[in-house]
């Protein structure tokens, strides 16, 4: 029987609280209460994490190193120890998994979590939610963020709302309350600058943009503006879409300077993606999953993947699919800078299981492998790939 009738899809954004900074606190008592900064430190250093002692001065993640010095001379600067936060990630996604199986992970301190089958067991939904964050403690000792919400969007705004340590739970007519006196800049994909363009329209809070005339959605957010009137309206049919890799062949770069020209960052996720086909073909393999891999300039690594089908190792479909969903990261993080990029396949068959491609690209496709076995993978490149600066 269904506790919850009113509820259809049951969706939770879990975000731990300054990760890399709460997890060094935590193995190092003598930095309590203290501001402390993870990151480089060097010329090109930039704060990857800040405790929220450190937040008070007005330091956040991405910030350069000499900017959060200048702001707190005595802040506690920490190289970051990633194989210790690997550690303790596996740990918080294993707690995950004690309440479903349907689990998106977004870094390594950040997930999409789909309780709707889980909802049966617990009382109320703040029960279940309350349960998650005391698992999660009990396991690290850290505290984590919760917003709880029918869908993606919403819970991921609701898990920002309380921090640290929130919870927040939003169904029904408490979702377009809560949305729409907050400023247009907590909707995914509407970075500074939009959000700029809007205020000078006159558009400020959510309720401005989901009342918006539909010729200024138009000239704002051009073939996105259906969706961008979605997001004001709370609408997000997105599937938390849980990835158990098998076996993998992935290509990544990087970059000698951070990059945040989208045409740039396309061209060499055309490289990387012909690098990840090229060893796909020379195994004999196909491929069931893209997966694209991308570190912002602060250290914050984000997955994002998709099921392609019928599963292929043409190129230009791993670089079309692989290019979908960066511009889908894209849009919900404008602007951002990246220092990584990275391109995977998994959901790996041999290819003799089903024809890869028509027989004039098939034959296109063993000309250029065969002049690159003799020439080098260099020798032929697709023209997207090509860095025209």
């Amino acid at each position: 029987m269904n506790k919850h009738p009113n509820i259809d899809r049951c969706i939770a954004h879990v975000d731990m609280d300054a990760f890399y900074a709460s997890v060094e606190q935590r193995d190092r008592p003598e930095l309590r209460g203290l501001p402390v900064l993870v990151g480089g430190s060097g010329p090109r250093g930039v704060v990857a994490a800040a405790s929220y002692e450190a937040r008070k001065f007005g330091i956040g993640s991405a910030m350069t190193a000499a900017e959060a010095r200048r702001r707190c001379p005595e802040a506690v600067f920490l190289r970051p120890r990633m194989s210790r936060y690997r550690q303790v990630s596996t740990r918080i996604f294993t707690v995950f998994s004690e309440f479903t199986p349907e689990v998106e992970g977004l870094s390594l301190d950040e997930a999409f979590l789909d309780l709707t089958a889980s909802l049966g067991i617990f009382a109320s939904v703040e029960i279940l939610a309350a349960r998650i964050k005391e698992r999660i403690r009990e396991e690290t000792g850290l505290a984590a963020s919760v917003g709880v919400a029918p869908n993606k969007l919403v819970a991921k705004i609701a898990s920002d709302l309380h921090k640290p340590d929130g919870l927040c739970i939003l169904f029904g007519d408490q979702i377009s309350r809560t949305l729409d006196p907050l400023p247009v800049r907590c909707i995914t994909g509407i970075g500074p600058q939009t959000s700029s363009r809007l205020e000078h329209l006159g558009i400020c809070s959510v309720k401005d943009l989901r009342l918006a005339p539909d010729a200024i959605m138009k000239r704002v957010f051009g073939r996105y503006a259906g969706r961008m009137r979605e997001k004001a309206r709370g609408i997000d049919h997105r599937p938390v879409s849980a990835h158990h890799p098998d076996r993998s062949i992935s290509a990544e770069e990087t970059f000698d300077r951070d990059i945040d020209q989208r045409a740039k960052l396309h061209s060499r996720l055309a490289g990387l993606a012909q690098r990840a086909a090229i060893r796909v073909r020379r195994k004999g393999l196909q491929v069931g999953t893209v997966f694209v891999k991308i570190r912002r300039a602060d250290f914050k690594t984000f997955t994002r993947q998709r099921r392609i089908h019928p599963a292929s190792a043409d190129p230009r479909t791993l670089e079309r699919v692989a290019r979908e969903l960066l511009d889908d990261w894209l849009e919900d993080n404008a602007g951002a800078p990246l220092r990584l990029l990275g391109v995977g396949v998994s959901g790996l068959a041999p290819a003799a299981q089903m024809k890869l491609f028509g027989d004039g690209d098939e034959n296109l496709e063993k000309t250029i492998d065969s002049i690159r076995d003799r020439f080098g993978d260099g020798a032929v490149t697709r023209g997207g790939s090509v860095d025209h600066d």
